[in-house]
């Protein structure tokens, strides 16, 4: 490739990547501007709001530390964090529940709005706060450990419910009861969450026999019910009938016991919402945009392993991979399936550079689509890579696969020319004369040429024989 097509191709990539940066820059400054950190604080005691809307994930761990170390400073009196969420990774919830029990300030879990749900890690969030409320029509549990999900544990979410884990058989202890597939390794993911969730409910005083049940048996409540069973310590319509009940109750803290205050239903209230840093670090950890950082950080490397010197597939490749890496870091991956999408890549872009009647790219498609599906080791709602996203990566490669064999055929159906005619015929220009030797320019190539007749500078020549590299030209005619 000549250097003047590889300069063109260049200043192409820098101006597209130049385009990129400008957006990632413009959509964090507009994630900046709506980050809340100029608002208005509440001075002196205050109710701090929380909110938890969906899987729970490094990001959601990241927000409420900083939110709830932030409101501790301004003078919080009571955290009230309000949660909807289907579940999510065990080392981010785990995270949070220490965070719970350490804290100062009593903390208040509240399911809301009506429909909302504390299924899987949010049944541990919700045993493990100082107080637990709900509003009617929402529901809790389902906490039954699955593949490095809600609750500590590996168990997948299709097997049958385990039995004999509810309080009608109290007293037994947990090793003693049957596991579906009697596998160790579920046994002991399985326990090890019953214990957890045991002792956040005598820490507070709330019905362990039943979560023991949600765990073994992935057992359910609505919220009148749980109040019955004492699995919850409130039933409240809205945030605030939940602070008029909840005024002048004694809850446990590390520092021992505490009587939420009885005007603190009086008290301002103030919200703390995610932070651009928050934001940005939700975006990044999201399952289909790692993936798709993965992807665009392999493919630049490869191709600037193939077109050595061209800098900006590598340059974003590399940061591409990076934040790809950053993410999959705190998110539950499988090794097998991060190899097989390298594999994979690698199978196509060879395909592509190394024609095989579309073996490797066929095979780089496969290995593609198995490791996208197995990359994210998890069960939990959202936080798996998009079936939807696969099949169109999959199935953008196989066109580009497909494409790449029609043209393959329509070159073996051209009539073959021999190398040395293949530059018969081209137009040239004269670029150097230096003594006996003569240099055109063709095809974005400079080739050293011979010519029988006297040549100037600029002046365009046509091939009439080629041997080796060194063309033989005349002048055209009309020069």
């Amino acid at each position: 490739m000549s250097k003047g097509l590889l300069g063109c191709r260049s200043a192409s990539w820098l101006g597209a990547a130049l385009l990129l940066l400008n957006s990632l820059l413009l959509s964090v400054c507009a994630v900046a501007q709506e980050t809340p950190e100029g608002r208005a604080k509440v001075d002196g005691p205050h109710v701090a709001e929380f909110s938890i809307d969906g899987p729970i994930g490094p990001a959601t761990t990241d927000y409420l530390v900083r939110a709830m170390e932030e409101a501790e400073e301004d003078g919080a009196q009571l955290f009230v964090i309000t949660m909807d969420t289907p579940g999510g990774l065990d080392a981010a919830t785990r995270d949070i529940i220490k965070h719970i029990l350490a804290s100062s300030i009593p903390v208040a879990t509240y399911v809301h709005p009506a429909g909302a749900r504390a299924a899987s890690a949010g049944t541990y969030i919700l045993y493990a706060s100082q107080i637990a409320a709900m509003t009617p029509s929402t529901t809790l549990g389902a906490a039954t450990p699955v593949q490095m999900g809600g609750a500590p544990g590996q168990q997948p979410p299709g097997e049958s419910p385990q039995k004999g884990g509810g309080a009608e058989e109290e007293g037994k202890e947990g090793e003693e009861k049957p596991q579906p597939s009697g596998d160790a390794m579920e046994r002991k993911v399985t326990n090890d969450a019953v214990a957890f969730i045991r002792g956040l409910a005598n820490r507070h005083g709330r019905n362990a026999d039943w979560a023991e049940k949600a765990v073994r048996e992935a057992a359910t409540l609505t919220a009148g019910e749980a109040l019955e069973m004492n699995v919850i310590d409130i039933v409240a319509k809205d945030q605030g009938d939940l602070l008029r009940q909840a005024a002048g109750r004694k809850v446990v803290l590390d520092s021992g016991e505490f009587t939420i205050p009885d005007n603190i239903a009086e008290l301002p209230r103030q919200s703390y919402e995610p932070d651009w840093r928050n934001k940005l670090l939700a975006l990044i950890t999201n399952p289909q945009v790692a993936y798709i950082l993965l992807l665009i950080g392999i493919y630049g490397l490869i191709f600037e392993g193939y077109n050595p010197g061209a800098l900006v597939p590598g340059i974003v490749g590399l940061i591409c991979l990076l934040l790809a890496f950053y993410a999959l870091q705190v998110l539950p991956i499988n090794y097998a399936g991060l190899a097989l999408i390298i594999l994979g890549a690698l199978l196509i872009v060879a395909e592509v550079f190394m024609p095989s009647f579309g073996a490797l790219g066929i095979g780089g498609v496969i290995a593609l689509v198995i490791g996208s599906v197995m990359l994210i080791d998890t069960d939990v709602p959202g936080m798996r890579v998009s079936r939807q996203l696969i099949g169109a990566i999959a199935g953008v490669s196989g066109l580009a696969m497909l494409g790449l064999l029609m043209a393959v055929g329509r070159s073996f159906r051209k009539p073959r020319i021999p190398s040395d005619q293949a530059l018969v015929g081209r137009s040239a220009v004269v670029t150097s004369l230096q003594e006996d030797i003569v240099l055109v320019h063709l095809n974005g190539e400079i080739w050293r040429a011979r010519c029988d007749q006297p040549l100037q500078l600029g002046q365009r020549v046509t091939v009439v024989a080629q041997k080796g590299l060194t063309l033989t030209v005349e002048p055209e005619k009309g020069e």
